[in-house]
């Protein structure tokens, strides 16, 4: 049995100055599952996400939130339980750990509910957890990505777009931020979707994969199967 469609994009198109970044990207995301999205450098896989959370102009085709029809907006999309965290480990640098989760949590009104929402997400990521009050600067980069990703989590959302997680951290750190993600998906059933260029080891938490090629989806398949067959190989990333 199928479990409910929580997001979909039909014949998605996107231009940057006349440019096009998607050209008719469809793809599903279900409850509770991992997709991952791979393709050559200029893809359209970053710009799905931005399209999903309301960054990027849409020029035509349509955005579904529950099979209703939707024009995204950020703050929108926040209140619907979708959170973004975009590439480059995006913290606050003068911001000490807990400020940066509040940060987070800027539309919980509850204080009580905040500070519940803030020690749920350090459940998840114990080591911030003895860093409150450190300033973000002083983090790792792979403590700096685990803050950006708990950040977004404070919402609690349904939805989680994680673009490049991985990028430029060490294969020990890697391998950890993608323990924490598959640890986020199955604890909460929050559903995922990632652009990665690791592409062995997002695969082994994955459910299903979107290749992408000029701005269009090109192959739809069970990370399973790409893995049996070493498919990924074939597919050229950042």
């Amino acid at each position: 049995m199928r479990k409910e469609i929580l997001l979909k994009l039909e014949e998605i198109h996107v231009n940057y100055d006349g440019l096009k970044a998607l050209n008719g990207a469809s793809l599903e995301l279900d409850e509770g599952e991992i997709i991952v999205l791979m393709g050559p450098n200029g893809a359209g896989k970053s710009t799905i996400l931005k399209a999903l959370f309301g960054l990027s102009p849409v020029e035509s085709g349509n955005i579904y939130w529950h099979e209703n029809k939707i024009i995204p907006k950020p703050n929108e999309m926040v209140e619907r339980g979708i959170a973004y965290v975009p590439q480059g480990r995006q913290v606050f640098k003068s911001l000490n750990v807990l400020e940066n989760l509040e940060v987070g949590g800027f539309l919980i009104e509850n204080k009580t509910l905040l500070k519940e929402r803030i020690e749920s997400v350090l459940d998840v990521f114990p080591d911030l957890k003895q860093k409150l009050k450190q300033s973000a600067k002083n983090l790792s980069g792979g403590q700096q990505q685990m803050l950006a990703i708990a950040r977004g989590l404070i919402t609690d959302p349904k939805v989680l777009l994680l673009d490049e997680p991985t990028l430029g951290l060490s294969p020990k750190i890697v391998k950890e931020v993608f323990k924490k993600i598959k640890e986020i998906n199955q604890r909460n059933k929050t559903a995922i979707v990632i652009v990665e260029h690791n592409l062995k080891s997002v695969l082994e938490i994955a459910d299903r994969v979107y290749v992408l090629d000029k701005g269009a989806v090109i192959k739809k398949e069970s990370s399973k199967s790409m893995l049996d067959s070493n498919m990924f190989e074939d597919v050229f990333l950042n």
